[in-house]
Formats: structure tokens, C-alpha cells, sequence
């Protein structure tokens, strides 16, 4: 019997995984057993293939199909391999040009905005690239990415090399009608992250009057389009009493995610915003509060008015309001579930941030730091990004492992809770070391909330709620 891989299915190698696939839209990739992968090559409409228990399960789960002699798979379901590691994503700043003129940009250095920006040609080259690499999905973010002229274009392109667009990041001053039906028509369908940073106070953290009801707008509209919508809040002394009465309305507006993130002490907003910035410590003492808050209006309502069913609360918690339990971010791993070869930063590890001016970094909230300390990781303008991915400054920062930080750092190497915040976020250690070398330092945000009490009193205000990755000290 004759069988190829299904056109819905990637078949993918890469350093360290000799056997995976992806599924259409869909990461990250699945891991194939060496029985599985040695079928799967065989799957190429020339090879005839005795059945089996494994090509019984390849056929029911949809990997491959029966075929005739010389149908041939689609060139993406053909198997591929690459000689670098596994990177499934890639967070791309089409540009830094923005029509807001926001307090709080991290894209900004010595206050002053990034203002590069990717010209079609250097975007699609880059496409290019990233398809050659098994990358298969996108956020698209700025600036603005919606100011971009060639917005849709790239859009487009990524859909037309077979990857997808999980997300973009926009203040949805131009989010209309028509943009939603054209990435409609091309089969886009990613969650639309629009900012909303509480009522009353969008305008003044974005600059801009009139951004309030640009972004009630957006979000009505890309509800209305049938988009998935979440909304990111900035959060500090002065939005801070409006996040409930925030998140009563995206409820009603459809929201079904809301990520609050502590305004942090970035260039422009310690200039810009004067005392408005909350300490760490009204951070970790007001946020699960207003957790619970939320959490007891959304149960309080009737099940077809819940539309809300995330928090993500910045370096602190992530809260499934449908099935009542939460995870405590700075506990990376739970008692028990340690391991020394994990990657420093789970996300970046596997997603490439390429900023406006095509420099790499393994987050964007880097960026501006990076640019005003003139520190260089690599520009995808000057250097392929397979090249990149393999090796230099910005691969050996972000495949540094959990063990080789603790060996790093001084205070992380006798710290009891180590095993638990595995030396918590990178950017934070940067940005409050004050040296470029600090990326190797304790997190002390993390460390804050392990020896101040913190854990103990997130987990008193939420209750009885679940906490999926319980402690005991």
C-alpha cells in the first residue's frame, strides 16, 4: 500500500529532535517515536508500505493518507531538517514607528522612539529565512505594525510560505471592517492583542486623546469579525483602582484575556511618569487581590455572560477563571520537578526576536535597554539568520541551560529556593543590574518574593482556588 504524509502535516528535524512534525496553524511541533519517524520517510507515494500497528495509528491520527503510486506529498509536508536547534516562532517588529506616543515604551532609549523599519523586500527576504529554518509561527508587533504601508503584504507572506501569524500586537487605532475581512479572506486568524490600559487612564499612558474609544472600538470590531481578543493593561498608582471595573467591561466586550503588566522602570517611563511607577512590593501586595476580585465577579455571573476566562498577571500569576485554579509564575517548578538542563527562559528558547532595526534579541522588552547600552547580539541585516540560530553571542545566550546560571551567579548557587524560580526572568535581571553582565544575575523581583512573604500571601488571597504547582517550605 501506497501512503504520503498529509497535507495538514510537516514532517521536521532539527538539532537535538531528529523526529517531529507540525500540524497546520498549530505549535509547537509533536515529537515522533523512531518507529513513527521511520514510517513517516517511507511516506512519499513511491515506497510500498506493509500495514502495521504504527501505520494504523499514523492513519487514524492523521499524519498520513493512502495515496496512489506518485502522488507526492506538498513540498511543506515534505520532511526537512535543519542543522541548528529548534526555534518554532519568531516575535517580529515590522516596525518602531508609532501613531501614539506612549509613557511607557520599552521600544524607546534616551527617551526617544525607535524609528527604523522593515522595507518589503528585507521583510520578505526574511520570511524567506525564517521558512528555511522550520519557523513556523509569528507575532507581529511594533511600534504600531499596523502603520507599517505593508502591513497586509507581510501578513500575506507569511501565510503564502505555509507559517501563520499567531498574534499581533496593536493599540487598534486601525483596525476596521475591512482589514478583519481581508485577513479573513487569506485564512488569518490570529488572537488580536489590543492595548487598554484601564478606564480613564489609556489616554494619558498612551499620549494620545481619544485612544480609549479607539480601543473599545477595535475590540468591538474584531469581536464582532469573530477574532479571539486579548487585552493588555498597564498597570500602576494610577490605573491600578480601575482594573476591575476594567475588566467588567472587556468581559462584556467579549474579552477572553486580560494580561496586566506592572509599568516597569524603562528609560522613558522613569522620565515620563514621575512617582506613577509601583514598587514591587504594592505590586506582589495588590495584584492577587484584585485577582480574587475578578475571579468572584466573573463566577458571580450567569454562564453565558462569562466571556472572560484568563489572567495573566506579569511575573506573578496566571488564573484559568473557568476551572477555578491558578499557577503562581515566579514557581517555575513545582516540588519535585527540577532539572538542571532546562533553558534559562522557556519562551525565548525557542521563539527569535528580531526588533525594527533587524537586531536579534531574546525578548523584545530587551530592546530598548539594548540600544541604549549599545549592546549588539546580532542584525539580521549583517548576518543570515540560520547563522545566527547556530551560533554567537545572542544563540549562546538564549541555550544557556538552568545549570549554567546557577554556576553563574553567585547568589543563585546557594539559594534554596533556586530549584523552584530556577533564577526567575532574565530581562528583570538585566534591567535592575544596570550592566549588560547582569544577565547572568539573580532575578531580584524573584528573589523579593520568595524571602519577603510574597508566595504566602498570593496564595492566602486566592483562596480555595486550585494552585497547580503547589510548594512547601
Amino acid at each position: 500500500m501506497f501512503y504520503r504524509v498529509n497535507e495538514n502535516i510537516a514532517p521536521r528535524s532539527w538539532m537535538f529532535v531528529p523526529g517531529a512534525y507540525y500540524v497546520k496553524n498549530e505549535i509547537p511541533a509533536k515529537r515522533f517515536t523512531d518507529e513513527e519517524l521511520d514510517i513517516v520517510l517511507l511516506c512519499d507515494g513511491e515506497h510500498d508500505i506493509e500495514d502495521s500497528a504504527v501505520v494504523t495509528d499514523l492513519l487514524n491520527r492523521g499524519i498520513i493518507e493512502k495515496c496512489h503510486q506518485g502522488d507526492h506529498p506538498s513540498a511543506w509536508s515534505t520532511f526537512r531538517s535543519y542543522p541548528h536547534r529548534y526555534f518554532h516562532a519568531m516575535n517580529f517588529m515590522i516596525t518602531g514607528k508609532c501613531n501614539y506616543n506612549c509613557i511607557h515604551c520599552f521600544n524607546a532609549a534616551d527617551n526617544a522612539p525607535l524609528m527604523s523599519q522593515w522595507s518589503l523586500p528585507e521583510a520578505l527576504d526574511l520570511l524567506d529565512q525564517a521558512a528555511d529554518c522550520g519557523i513556523q509561527a509569528f507575532t507581529i508587533t511594533g511600534g504600531e505594525p499596523m502603520l507599517h504601508p505593508h502591513f497586509m503584504d507581510i501578513i500575506r507572506g507569511i501565510h503564502e510560505r505555509n507559517m501563520f501569524v499567531e498574534e499581533i500586537n496593536t493599540n487598534g487605532h486601525f483596525i476596521t471592517a475591512e482589514l478583519l475581512r481581508e485577513l479573513n479572506d487569506m485564512g488569518a486568524d490570529p488572537v488580536m492583542k489590543i492595548s487598554f490600559d484601564g478606564i480613564g487612564c489609556h489616554d494619558w499612558i498612551r499620549n494620545r486623546q481619544g485612544a480609549e474609544s479607539d480601543a473599545k472600538e477595535a475590540i468591538r470590531l474584531c469581536r464582532q469579525a469573530g477574532f479571539s481578543v486579548m487585552v493588555q493593561m498597564q498597570v500602576n498608582r494610577r490605573s491600578i483602582d480601575t482594573i476591575l471595573p476594567t475588566a467588567k467591561l472587556i468581559n462584556e466586550l467579549g474579552v477572553f484575556r486580560l494580561r496586566m503588566i506592572r509599568t516597569t522602570e524603562v528609560a522613558r517611563w522613569r522620565e515620563a511618569a514621575g512617582d506613577a511607577c509601583l514598587t514591587i512590593d504594592e505590586y506582589y501586595d495588590r495584584m492577587p487581590r484584585v485577582a480574587r476580585e475578578i475571579y468572584d465577579y466573573i463566577s458571580s455571573l450567569p454562564e453565558e455572560e462569562r466571556h472572560l476566562s484568563e489572567l495573566m498577571i506579569w511575573q506573578l500569576l496566571t488564573v484559568d477563571l473557568e476551572n477555578d485554579s491558578y499557577n503562581i509564575n515566579p514557581v517555575r517548578f513545582a516540588a519535585g520537578e527540577y532539572r538542571d538542563t532546562a533553558p534559562v527562559c522557556e519562551g525565548n528558547r525557542v521563539m527569535v526576536g528580531v526588533s525594527a532595526d533587524g537586531s536579534v534579541t531574546p525578548c523584545l522588552m530587551f530592546s530598548g535597554y539594548l540600544l541604549e547600552h549599545g549592546i549588539k547580539l546580532g542584525n539580521v541585516h549583517e548576518t543570515p539568520l540560520a547563522e545566527l540560530l547556530s551560533g554567537g553571542m545572542y544563540h549562546d545566550m538564549i541555550t544557556k541551560n538552568v545549570y549554567q546560571l546557577r554556576q553563574l551567579s553567585e547568589k543563585c548557587r546557594d539559594c534554596r529556593h533556586f530549584s523552584y524560580c530556577a533564577g526567575g526572568c532574565r530581562a528583570l535581571a538585566l534591567l535592575y543590574s544596570k550592566d549588560e553582565r547582569g544577565f547572568w544575575d539573580e532575578d531580584p523581583v524573584k528573589c523579593r518574593f520568595f524571602n519577603e512573604g510574597w508566595y504566602e500571601h498570593t496564595k492566602e488571597c486566592l483562596g480555595n482556588m486550585k494552585d497547580m504547582k503547589p510548594l512547601s517550605f
